[in-house]
């Protein structure tokens, strides 16, 4: 640790935080340039070609002033927690946060629902983390987070009840499931920008945060809590993409993949070993870079076409060439295709996986190959999702009302996007010179990688074999004669025109596969939604109560007598 001007030892400045809050400065600049054209009110084409006014979820200028004071206090209040060296600190930091993303999510016009949900489930995250903060006091006497280290390895429970206290607040900033749910119902009704802002980037970067923090700082891990972890991550990347696979939404598909990739960097941070934990704090700067990078596009999307409705959309390739690069290396990114970033960071968790395997018995190296098969697995899942998400909004059939009046959007909102898209590029070819070198090995000590992938060779024969495609397709005499057939169902002629084909109805066929027709039951009545479960817990509590207190005077006195028999017999017999 070295001196933070005078505020240390209050306020740290290590290779960690570092990376973190210039990733913090470069997402609040690009999310205040874009909100400058998004969130000011404007004069949209709908689908059905007619001019209305777009007020994207503010009121005004006294709104706009209270959206933009929201985004600035965040960012300082992010960094704050960051360079946080003393638990109440990052406490208090980290709870203001909580407040903030609520009246940010609050901003939308129909999004109060979402806002509470969310704010219960964070608030509830923090209870639970004042109560390890509280137990870390108790078994080390400070609150100084670097004179603090703990061993799990010892014979009282209360190490884990605190570690496990702290993951739980971190799984919910970041997203993990079970404690995810709040993320895509924000994602669909809260203002975009704040989506790409807060759940896509800057909530996975604190809760990845605090998770590496405590793991490699703050306690000394154990083998089972390792694999806690490593569990919880498989199963955040395979459930996350399953309910990905069947969304309709362009929003609410990219808020489950901001659930499923969270489970790549708790998986990475859980194999304990440093190339994985690098991998996976890789992974979350990766995540946060092509993740607000999509939400961005969507948000040009809705704001030249109205609707970010897979089916209701198509064909914006053409009219909208910028955002379909941005968005298409984006994608390519998120599904780990080389030679783009989140490759990298997935093969490094990959290589964490299989480098904690040796260390455990048989059957915990069992339970290691069934995460590394379900990341793996998840990373194809992701691809296939997201080839419905371009061929249904940039390359599928247009609708004919959708037809007219459409074009790229401004300066404004497109160039974020394509910085964005360009680190991507960079932070995948460059990965070793640049985001490794610089940001990610001098804060992960002991780095060794079991394999070699040359990223300038792959990306020159990429190039290569682009180069030769087209020059192929360009010579005339090998370009292909095109024809027109018509389509047929049966024996009947297709009419194109009003039965267009957009690409996600095949994967609705997905949810009616036997094993998993009734988990997707299960889903949509809220089964596995924590929110919706402790509701009906806590309704339930408040009827059997208000039955009981009736407010019937005779059953006021019948508890008076009660409790007096009761007090009675504690002092006759204690």
């Amino acid at each position: 640790m070295c001196k933070f001007f005078s505020f240390y030892p209050y306020f740290i400045k290590d290779n960690l935080s570092n990376f973190i809050v210039l990733a913090i400065a470069l997402f609040t600049v690009l999310t205040l340039i874009y909100s400058s054209k998004f969130m000011n009110p404007v004069r949209n084409t709908d689908r059905t070609g007619n001019n209305k006014t777009v007020s994207n979820g503010v009121k005004g200028k006294s709104g706009l002033m209270q959206y933009y004071t929201y985004i600035i206090l965040t960012s300082i209040a992010s960094i704050a927690a960051v360079r946080s060296n003393h638990l109440i600190l990052l406490f208090v930091f980290w709870g203001f946060l909580g407040l903030t993303l609520y009246l940010l999510i609050n901003m939308g016009q129909n999004s109060s629902q979402a806002a509470k949900k969310t704010f219960i489930i964070i608030g509830g995250s923090d209870a639970l983390m004042l109560l390890g903060i509280g137990i870390i006091y108790y078994l080390s006497g400070t609150f100084m987070m670097d004179k603090i280290r703990i061993p799990l390895a010892s014979n009282s429970i209360l190490p884990i009840v605190a570690y496990l206290c702290i993951a739980i607040g971190c799984f919910a900033k970041a997203g993990v499931m079970p404690f995810h749910t709040w993320i895509p119902d924000s994602s669909e009704a809260a203002p975009l920008p704040v989506v790409a802002f807060l759940p896509a980037s800057l909530d996975k970067l604190l809760g990845i945060y605090l998770l590496a923090r405590i793991s490699m700082d703050l306690f000394i891990m154990i083998p089972l809590i390792n694999m806690i972890l490593m569990v919880v991550g498989a199963f955040t990347i395979i459930a996350g993409v399953m309910m990905a696979l069947v969304q309709h939404n362009m929003k609410r598909l990219l808020g489950y993949h901001a659930v499923s990739q969270v489970g790549y960097m708790v998986l990475g941070i859980g194999t304990g070993t440093p190339i994985g934990i690098a991998g996976g704090l890789f992974h979350m700067l990766n995540n946060a870079i092509y993740k607000q990078a999509l939400f961005f596009s969507a948000g040009n999307v809705e704001s030249r076409t109205g609707t970010t409705e897979l089916d209701k959309i198509g064909g914006l390739s053409k009219v909208m060439p910028l955002t379909y690069i941005a968005a298409l290396i984006a994608c390519l990114s998120i599904s780990g295709v080389p030679p783009f970033n989140g490759f990298v960071s997935k093969w490094m968790v990959y290589q964490g996986v299989i480098s904690q395997l040796q260390f455990h018995t048989d059957k915990l190296r069992f339970i290691g190959v069934l995460c590394l098969a379900a990341a793996m697995f998840g990373s194809g899942l992701t691809l296939a999702s997201f080839m419905k998400l371009i061929h249904a909004a940039f390359l599928g059939q247009r609708e004919v009302s959708s037809r007219s009046n459409i074009k790229e959007v401004s300066i404004a909102m497109w160039l974020p996007g394509i910085i964005l898209a360009i680190i991507c590029i960079v932070f995948g070819v460059f990965a070793n010179q640049v985001p490794l070198k610089q940001f990610i090995l001098p804060a992960v000590s002991g780095v060794s990688f079991i394999g070699t992938w040359y990223s300038g060779l792959a990306t020159t024969l990429i190039i290569a074999g682009l180069v030769l495609g087209i020059l192929i397709f360009k010579l005339k005499n090998l370009a292909p004669n095109i024809r027109e057939d018509k389509s047929y169902i049966g024996a009947e002629p297709l009419d194109l025109e009003n039965n267009r084909v957009t690409g996600t109805e095949f994967y609705n066929t997905i949810k009616e596969l036997k094993t998993l027709k009734p988990i997707y039951k299960r889903v949509k009545k809220g089964t596995f939604d924590i929110y919706e479960q402790g509701k009906k817990f806590t309704f339930s509590v408040a009827k059997v109560l208000q039955y009981l207190h009736n407010g019937v005077l005779p059953t006021y006195m019948v508890w008076c007598l009660l409790g007096t028999l009761a007090l009675f017999y504690y002092l006759l017999f204690k």
